[in-house]
């Protein structure tokens, strides 16, 4: 079996090609990357003592997917992860990797009748829609009120038949707009293609900037020093997201891949869900404890045009379905993320700080 894995030298992409050679040690499993993203060429290591095979390409260029050769499976792991990717600015790398690089991608599987692994985020549904729900602030986070409920979305979280009227950030666009394209391949081609609209993930390996990663963001900026802020909705760091290990996102994916005929059918929200849920407060609470010390964090009241207060992933739909649902909690994933924020500290210390 070969198994093609782009962005394979990211985060997520890296952790997955791992995950799946482990647990098919006789596969060939191929990360392919083109080391963009600061801290990626720090993986290729890793692969390579994990017998992943690294090959520089580039998923803007189709003669980079085709030197890769056969596959049976591919997973689309590589984009501009940065929600505010493209403002102020030319988007033009964000739509060329996004966009244009995931319908490579397909062409890809395509032409070797290979199985489709596409990794959505929870950014394709709309901005205005989320930050209009009836927050409340509970303690040290927002909240929606006790049985509070709406089309798509409840205390529970946002389902995937939230309303997607309205814009989402270029990035999100992309997303979407890679969505859409997969349902037509799977209409005109028959592709087996899995659709994964993926909250927060986060665990060791994630090289967090303010925009994307911030796990790994609070957790360094804590053990190694630098400044932090509340940015956004009043400065107050009561914004909520739900957090997945990426551990358990290989855990699913599993489960779906044995399940091919179910999953590649519509969309999935995948997610941690209300169990998993931290807010930046409580974020910068369980990061001072594990590092005895407490940041003076500052206050921007000023909010992102692309930034929302509050995501919670209703994953009920994928675990029903599959059997699934995240063992790992966030302190879980804290654990390993200030684990190895330590082990590698003398590498990771000028690239988080």
């Amino acid at each position: 079996m070969r198994i093609l894995v782009t962005g394979g030298a990211g985060f997520v992409g890296s952790n997955l090609s791992l995950a799946f050679k482990r647990a098919n040690p006789d596969a060939d499993v191929i990360a392919a990357d083109n080391l963009k993203r600061r801290g990626s060429e720090l993986n290729l290591p890793r692969l390579r003592a994990g017998g992943v095979r690294f090959e520089h390409a580039d998923i803007r260029d189709p003669n980079d997917l085709a030197a890769l050769g056969t596959m049976d499976l591919l997973i689309e792991c590589s984009a501009e992860p940065s929600v505010q990717a493209g403002y102020g600015g030319n988007p033009a790398y964000l739509i060329d990797t996004n966009l244009r690089g995931t319908l490579n991608c397909l062409e890809a599987a395509r032409a070797h009748d290979a199985a489709f692994v596409f990794l959505s985020t929870s950014r394709v549904y709309p901005i205005e829609p989320l930050r209009a729900l009836p927050f409340e602030t509970a303690e040290r986070r927002l909240a929606l009120p006790a049985g509070a409920s709406g089309p798509g979305w409840s205390e529970r979280g946002i389902a995937e038949d939230f309303p997607l009227a309205g814009h989402r950030s270029l990035y999100g666009a992309t997303k979407l707009s890679s969505e859409q394209f997969i349902e037509e391949y799977r209409a005109a081609f028959g592709l087996k293609a899995i659709i994964n609209r993926c909250g927060v993930l986060a665990g060791p390996w994630q090289m967090g900037k303010v925009d994307q990663g911030f796990m790994t963001l609070w957790a360094a900026r804590h053990l190694y020093g630098g400044s932090l802020s509340y940015n956004g909705f009043g400065g107050h760091g009561h914004q909520v997201r739900d957090v997945l290990h990426v551990e358990d996102l290989f855990d699913l994916i599993v489960r779906q891949l044995d399940r091919l005929e179910i999953a590649a059918q519509g969309v999935w929200n995948v997610g941690g869900g209300t169990g998993n849920a931290v807010s930046l407060k409580e974020l910068s609470h369980a990061c001072a404890t594990r590092s005895g010390k407490f940041i003076d964090i500052g206050v921007n009241p000023d909010t992102n045009p692309a930034d929302i207060p509050w995501f919670i992933t209703d994953a009920g739909r994928v675990g029903q379905s599959f059997g699934w649902r995240p063992e790992r909690s966030v302190d879980a994933v804290l654990d390993d993320i200030f684990e190895w924020l330590t082990a590698e500290r003398a590498t990771l210390e000028p690239i988080l700080t």
